[in-house]
């Protein structure tokens, strides 16, 4: 257990009891429960994965996703990155992707417990001290609810436009993660003072995203944690026995899971490949990720209006995660 520089009791990422138990050691596989979360609606628009009613929604959607979620006890909310969006793949990702700092920090004003992802802030896009700076100044503002979530990018236009060589992506996000402790942990860097620092102590976790073995390595050896991205359960199992082998046991190590799309109840209309029904089949779904070591999962529910997205929310935190096992 670890403390915040406000004196509140807390893990290391977190100023606030709740956000204790959601990343206590960075989230780290001692702790019993599994945690849920969310990605923020609105926030990344994506066509693989945006509901129709986001279109035309806004921040007060995001915020309001963001209050409630903290209201009925989960765990996080996150948000993801990307600069810009290259007409190439602007048909299947969409253009618009509110900033991760920006938005995180808008949710941080109107929560109290739940902890704050960046999932994922694609680092080698930006200087270690800016990064360092801008997340620092979040975890502050938040009383110590931030989980830092990096990871290598992988639109080849955004590094050309920000003059990064995007075939040296890799090294250079190995390169920051670990000037990114040491910024965050002393509030030093190449030569220059960073204040304010965190709340957290010793520094916000750091957690490490992507699918490849390449990104699971980088995570076991030099992070707190890993976000997979889209590893369906065999795979999670595969990436899970290379941690086991490139990290002690002893060394806590979360491992943030994403579920496919559900729904609680019968829906009454065409939810696409989402798994459906009764709260005891949803929970079963969730205990196979916990099953296979994730130590945390992120949820989305489909849904055609903020209402519905907010009412199934609800369903999934009253009715289905207390039936997901704990140990």
């Amino acid at each position: 257990m670890t403390e915040t520089r406000t004196g509140t009791e807390a893990g290391t990422e977190s100023g606030t009891e709740a956000g204790t138990e959601a990343a206590t050691e960075a989230g780290a596989e001692s702790v019993a429960a599994m945690r849920f979360g969310i990605q923020l609606p609105v926030q990344a628009q994506s066509r693989i994965f945006v509901e129709d009613w986001e279109g035309s929604a806004g921040p007060a959607a995001i915020a309001a996703t963001a209050a409630h979620a903290d209201r009925i006890g989960l765990d996080y909310v996150a948000a993801c990155d990307h600069v810009g969006i290259p007409d190439r793949l602007a048909g299947s990702m969409g253009a618009t992707w509110y900033d991760p700092v920006a938005v995180l920090a808008h949710c941080a004003a109107v929560t109290e417990r739940v902890a704050l992802v960046s999932a994922i802030a694609v680092a080698p896009l930006r200087h270690p001290l800016l990064l360092a700076k801008q997340y620092a100044s979040l975890d502050a503002l938040s009383a110590g609810r931030l989980i830092l979530g990096v990871g290598a990018g992988h639109v080849e236009e955004e590094f050309a436009a920000l003059g990064v060589d995007f075939h040296r992506r890799g090294a250079l996000l190995t390169s920051a993660v670990g000037e990114l402790k040491t910024a965050l942990s002393t509030g030093r860097l190449d030569g220059l003072r960073i204040s304010p620092r965190p709340a957290a102590v010793p520094r916000p976790p750091i957690w490490v995203g992507g699918h490849s073995a390449a990104a699971v390595r980088r995570a076991a050896l030099h992070a707190d944690g890993w976000l997979s991205q889209g590893n369906d359960l065999d795979s999670l199992t595969e990436m899970l026995a290379l941690v086991r082998g490139l990290r002690p046991p002893e060394r806590p190590f979360a491992v943030n899971a994403i579920a496919p799309p559900v729904y609680v109840g019968e829906p009454g209309w065409d939810t696409g490949r989402a798994v459906t029904g009764k709260p005891d089949r949803l929970a079963g779904l969730f205990a196979r990720y916990r099953a296979a070591g994730a130590t945390h999962l992120q949820i989305r529910p489909r849904s055609r209006s903020l209402d519905e997205y907010l009412d199934q929310l609800s369903a999934l935190a009253t009715e289905v995660l207390p039936l997901v096992p704990t140990a």
